[in-house]
């Protein structure tokens, strides 16, 4: 960041080197990835039809430009047992198997936004190889077509977990309480 402020004080004060001294007019425009990684700085002459003056990041922010994460674990061989749950009749399916059957499982309601949910998520995986015999549902609320699925059980927040046992939802746990997620599992999987 340093180094932004040093190359901006520079260009507004017009000694940036191979640079012209221009009018108030040039603006400074600051893209998403400077107010994500602090790593770009375009000029625009707003009076001139010539592209921006880019100045390209440092090796280390172009480390940080082109990392991405995605919000999905790629396929794996661990013992876990999340399913991702895609649509309103898989889910309907999911849960008449896990009545009908009596299985243990948890479903877990949860949003790509929700910052609780990405903090609870390593959590549920780890636990998740701790009771291999126990299928966890991941339910994105966001997804296409859940939302009546969702009113019928209830879904005001997330992260919310509905923990089955012998086919009945046994308990819940709205919110990031780990300790609570933790003992719950202890108490009815163990």
């Amino acid at each position: 960041m340093r180094g932004a402020s040093v190359i901006l004080r520079r260009l507004v004060s017009g000694r940036a080197p191979g640079r012209c001294r221009s009018s108030i007019s040039e603006h400074l425009i600051l893209s998403s990835a400077l107010a994500a990684s602090s790593s770009t700085l375009i000029l625009a002459d707003v009076g001139s039809l010539s592209p921006p003056l880019f100045i390209a990041p440092t090796k280390f922010q172009s480390h940080l430009l082109n990392h991405s994460r995605s919000f999905s674990s790629p396929p794996s061989s661990d013992p876990s047992k999340v399913v991702s749950i895609e649509s309103e009749e898989q889910f309907n399916d999911s849960l008449r198997k896990v009545q009908d059957e009596s299985l243990p499982a948890i479903f877990y309601f949860t949003a790509v936004w929700c910052g609780p949910c990405r903090l609870l998520s390593p959590i549920i995986a780890q636990l998740s190889k701790k009771y291999p015999h126990v299928t966890t549902y991941k339910i994105d609320i966001d997804k296409e077509g859940l939302g009546s699925a969702l009113s019928k059980l209830n879904i005001h927040a997330v992260p919310t977990l509905h923990f089955f046992q012998n086919g009945k939802k046994a308990t819940e746990v709205i919110g990031a309480d780990v300790q609570r997620l933790k003992d719950t599992m202890e108490a009815l999987y163990k």
